[in-house]
């Protein structure tokens, strides 16, 4: 039986899924040698110059940074639109900071693209830094 092709939604649902468990060698297998990860796009202080986290090593240091000392984060997908080798998920991301006190949640859209192979080249996700809220938790 062939081997069934995942989708950018797919990996998108197995990103998500190692985030939350926080599976860090799990996530980073999910990408190309050569993908960018760009959460959020453009400037901000989790990529000063807005160029993105290119390559396994700058990809590994975001999760690093950015996702792993986080006690939690989960997904909230609204609406989800596969569109070829992409996919745009609509929702809220909520992550508990670490002390498990507060709340940041992001409203945006989240887009993911893979390759043939079935691996990521982008992960890019569309929200402002400056609207993200924080909430007791």
């Amino acid at each position: 039986m062939p081997e069934e092709k995942l989708t950018a939604r797919d990996l998108a649902r197995r990103s998500q899924a190692a985030v939350k468990v926080k599976d860090r060698e799990g996530w980073l297998s999910l990408f190309a040698p050569n993908a960018v990860v760009q959460d959020p796009i453009g400037p901000s202080p989790f990529d000063p110059d807005g160029s993105g986290h290119h390559g396994p090593e700058a990809i590994a240091a975001f999760y690093d940074t950015v996702i792993g000392p986080n006690d939690l984060i989960t997904f909230e997908i609204e609406n989800s639109y596969l569109c070829g080798n992409e996919v745009a998920d609509v929702g809220i991301i909520r992550t508990v900071l670490p002390g498990g006190r507060h709340v940041a949640v992001v409203h945006g859209v989240y887009t993911y693209r893979c390759n043939d192979a079935g691996q990521l080249v982008a992960l890019r996700a569309f929200w402002e830094f400056d609207k993200a809220e924080v909430i007791e938790a």
